[in-house]
């Protein structure tokens, strides 16, 4: 009979002195994260974020421990204040990272959304920006430009329009009008006068006041009439009043919703109904260089082209200079976006819309196209496919909705009719054909054409795609960012911000921990 064999086990022993080693650092391995967060926070002039303390009272959390809390949960993807409190009891390097300091989540929260507002963590992320500059890693001398529309936490059917808040505001206005005028006569009437006062919109209260005074001293005994003037006092002059303030909420945006005043509605990418659904959100842009944030913002604009000149103010005010160029999509690809970069020396590497176009068989080949007729600079006329001229007749100067005015030129023939090729001409009814033509619009595109042509822009236009675009990838799709979590625009700044540092820090980490072996800088191989 064979001896029996002896079953081995490993230490077991709960005794709380034997569990941990000497220092939670000993569990954390050199090249973690984690360290990589302590070590650049530590870094930060946080003085910003101190001054909102006002001092007295009990003692306060660390402000560098709660910053170091909050970018590290970002770079692991826990965007909760309520997660956070609970990894900074369970989770070593959390005990590690906050000194086994252990804030609840209300501090946590008030925290990110206030102590961190105000420009407070956009001047943080501008001095880790800069850090990276200083090693290397990014030049700031050219922004790959995109946006992306991040949905709000709002209620999506809180939503206020504002051709529908107009509409019904002149309905309730005249209805209200229509009152105040019968009272009017009415009392004009008994007073054996001629009522000749202009009735003004603005001054609804008092004028109904004034009514309702006059229907009591010269005791108007019609009921319906004085129950009419005083629905309008109680019900209908509060309405006009609540349309005042959604008008003035919204300004120049066409909607907002009721939950989260500054989202705006707009059509989004992700769409679960796949039936073009709006959702109050922001149109968050951001600027990359080899693949790091350098800067970032939030706009109401559902479009990107109103949004190009305020972000690249917004990366001057950051860093105190501009980049020498810029590298966008079509979307920003205007000619108030091109004469603001020509002014401020910045090299356009911006399509526009017609640029892929133009470079196809059928548009080369259409020479009814304005842009394939012959010009006569000198002369300043066209010359259509049958050797007419187009004679200067006119100037337009059409405003956008931004105030940029633009100079269009208006060509007309003298005589198209029977002509053979009028009906492949044009399809106007009137017999002269008339073009408009921007002069200063083609010029910058003739400039945008041969710098994306170059052999510099043909690697940017290579590189563009791996830049913002898969940054956005990056932050939506690995690490689950798609709605934010807090209300308002100056909240909504720090969360992205948030996002956007954590972002840099979790490439930087990569970088030092020698995962991405032969790395270099994208720019340097321009």
């Amino acid at each position: 009979m064979s001896a029996k064999i002896m079953i081995i086990y490993k230490t077991y022993n709960q005794n709380d002195s034997l569990l941990f080693p000497p220092s939670l650092s000993e569990l954390i391995p050199e090249n973690h994260p984690v360290r990589t967060v302590s070590a650049i926070i530590d870094r930060l002039d946080i003085s910003g974020i101190e001054s909102t303390y006002k001092g007295g009272g009990t003692s306060s959390f660390h402000p560098r421990m709660l910053l170091k809390v909050i970018v590290y949960s970002y770079m692991c993807n826990v965007y909760s204040g309520r997660r956070m409190e609970r990894l900074l009891h369970e989770n070593v390097n959390y005990m590690w990272l906050s000194g086994m300091s252990r804030p609840d989540f209300r501090t946590i929260n008030r925290f990110r959304s206030e102590r961190l507002s105000d420009g407070r963590f956009e001047e943080l992320f501008r001095q880790t920006v800069v850090m990276m500059n200083e090693e290397g890693l990014v030049s700031l001398k050219v922004q790959y430009i995109d946006g992306t529309k991040i949905e709000s936490v709002a209620n999506k059917y809180t939503f206020v329009w504002k051709g529908s808040v107009e509409k019904n505001k002149a309905k309730l206005e005249a209805r209200v009008d229509a009152v105040l005028k019968a009272a009017e006569s009415v009392l004009a009437a008994e007073a054996g006068e001629c009522s000749a006062e202009e009735p003004c919109i603005e001054e609804l209260p008092e004028r109904t006041e004034r009514i309702l005074r006059k229907m009591d001293e010269q005791g108007i005994s019609d009921r319906k009439l004085r129950r009419s003037v005083e629905k309008v006092k109680e019900e209908s002059l509060p309405k006009l009043a609540s349309y005042e303030s959604q008008l003035e909420t919204m300004g120049e945006r066409h909607s907002y919703s009721k939950t989260d005043p500054d989202a705006t509605f707009m059509r989004m990418k992700e769409d679960a109904m796949n039936n073009g659904q709006t959702k109050p959100g922001y149109n968050v842009q951001i600027a990359t260089e080899n693949q790091f944030i350098t800067n970032y913002g939030i706009y109401w604009r559902p479009t990107d082209w109103g949004t190009l000149i305020p972000f690249l103010d917004s990366f001057r005010e950051r860093y105190g200079t501009q980049s020498d160029e810029v590298v966008a999509d079509s979307g920003y690809g205007n000619e108030a976006n091109y004469a603001y970069m020509e002014s401020g020396g910045i090299d356009a590497y911006v399509k526009y819309n017609m640029f892929h176009a133009e470079t196809k068989r059928g548009y080369a080949d259409n020479s009814f196209l304005v842009q394939n007729m012959y010009y006569n600079a000198g002369e300043d006329y066209y010359v259509c496919p049958m050797g007419q001229h187009l004679e200067r007749s006119g100037t337009r100067h059409p405003v956008t909705d931004l105030g940029y005015r633009s100079e269009v030129a208006v060509y007309r023939a003298v005589n198209c009719k029977g002509c053979p090729l009028r009906g492949m001409c044009y399809k106007g009814r009137s017999d002269k054909r008339a073009i408009e033509v921007n002069h200063t619009a083609n010029r910058f595109k003739r400039q945008a054409r041969e710098l994306l042509t170059s052999e510099r822009g043909m690697n940017h236009r290579r590189n563009r795609p791996i830049e913002p675009e898969a940054v956005f990838g990056d932050i939506k799709f690995n690490h689950g960012f798609r709605r934010f979590r807090l209300k308002s625009n100056r909240k909504v700044r720090v969360e992205f911000g948030l996002v956007a540092l954590a972002h840099n820090l979790r490439k930087y980490s990569a970088i030092l921990s020698g995962r991405m072996a032969g790395w270099k800088p994208l720019y340097a191989t321009i």
